[in-house]
């Protein structure tokens, strides 16, 4: 078989594999277990030493100093830059542009994140481990949307679409919860320069100044800046994205997606699950408030959370279900919102200082995800009836 043949099939599977809603959703699943392979086998040392190694001459710069810390600082800022886009986007024309259709997912989204809270505080108030609360808040738009089209017609358009708007606002609450939560102690004069240079963002967007070289220098500038100044240094990303003038936001995202699917993510999920599963982490998950606490508000959280705030909104009549969707269905949706994978591994970094703990939640995070794959595909196998559940049953 000639090799430019070989070379024209490859490109065109590339093609489709990377226009397949499904893909980011497998190669993440492929990364982390190939992490997870890596991490435990003869080369484990040498594979999560790469990422942990220190550059010191990079402090005195006062940028990130290792590997894991340019891809959890730096290239997750561009992560968050995409995710701030598409919150605006939604914000100024999409499913959050008009109140009586951002109702539904806004409560969801709240439900979602408030519930896996509370569950994760019963297990560790009082705990070493009380500061991991904000774990289980987050859903994980690329993965659980994956595993979504992964089933096809059993999982509407309609409520692809609310679990999209309900994940975006999920991503907003859990960006909010980082920067009030989870940051360092605030240096001002670095948070001053910062809004000095968010000032002067603003004030080229006033002037109709064509978004390009400038603003993205001052993007760069705005990042170091919030990065000494003790929020974390991904906020940056999310406050640049909402100084994307709003006609130029489609356009970014375009440019900006398959770097952040096929490299960020992937990249991502590699160095953050290398992790050494040894009896005392495997055991830990199971057998420690931390990792229960994780488990039971993901697994069964997310989903008591996002169905009883909607049900608690359409019994009041404050809200409808969407088109053709009925509660059978929604309740799948909030099973797969309990997948929190990215920003949930993201958060368990920042919520404890100790690998251990770091450890044990981002095992606790993957375990919920396999569940919460596991329960969705089993619950959208058995179909229920294709209308809603008629509004004046829940009066009866």
């Amino acid at each position: 078989m000639p090799v430019f043949f070989l070379k024209r099939r490859f490109y065109h599977f590339l093609q489709e594999f990377i226009h397949d809603s499904r893909a980011i959703g497998i190669l993440l699943l492929v990364c982390t277990v190939a992490s997870l392979g890596i991490a435990n086998s003869p080369w484990g040392t040498a594979f999560t030493g790469f990422f942990h190694h220190e550059i010191h001459w990079l402090h005195s710069f006062h940028l990130p100093h290792s590997a894991l810390h340019f891809i959890n600082d730096g290239l997750m800022a561009v992560f968050f830059f995409l995710v701030g886009m598409e919150i605006k986007r939604e914000l100024v024309a999409g499913e959050l542009s008009d109140i009586r259709q951002a109702v539904l997912p806004v409560a969801a989204a709240a439900g979602g994140m408030l519930v896996p809270a509370m569950i994760y505080m019963i297990f560790n108030k009082g705990t070493i481990y009380s500061g991991g609360w904000g774990i289980p808040t987050a859903t994980d738009i690329a993965f659980s949307l994956g595993v979504a089209s992964m089933l096809g017609s059993r999982f509407p358009a309609g409520l692809k679409v609310f679990l999209t708007a309900l994940a975006i606002i999920d991503d907003l609450g859990a960006i909010l919860v980082i920067a009030f939560f989870y940051g360092g102690s605030v240096k001002g004069y670095f948070l001053l320069a910062a809004l000095v240079v968010v000032g002067l963002l603003y004030f080229l967007n006033v002037r109709k100044v064509r978004f390009g070289v400038l603003q993205i220098v001052l993007g760069l500038a705005l990042w170091y800046l919030v990065f000494n100044s003790g929020l974390h240094a991904t906020i940056a990303g999310v406050v640049f994205a909402f100084m994307v003038p709003a006609e130029k936001l489609e356009e970014f995202e375009m440019k900006l997606h398959n770097p952040v699917n096929f490299f960020i993510l992937p990249v991502f999920a590699l160095a953050n699950t290398a992790i050494v599963l040894n009896g005392g982490v495997i055991g830990e998950v199971t057998g420690s408030p931390l990792g229960l606490g994780i488990l039971a508000a993901l697994v069964l959280g997310k989903p008591i959370g996002i169905v009883l705030a909607c049900w608690l909104l359409v019994r009041n009549r404050m809200a409808i279900l969407p088109a053709g969707i009925n509660w059978h269905q929604m309740t799948g949706a909030g099973i797969l919102a309990g997948i929190g994978f990215t920003m949930s591994i993201f958060i368990a970094g920042l919520a404890f200082q100790d690998s251990l703990l770091q450890d044990i939640s981002k095992i606790a995070v993957l375990a919920a995800a396999l569940l919460s794959i596991v329960g969705g595909w089993v619950w959208f196998s058995f179909r229920a009836a294709d209308n809603p559940v008629d509004e004046e049953e829940l009066h009866d």
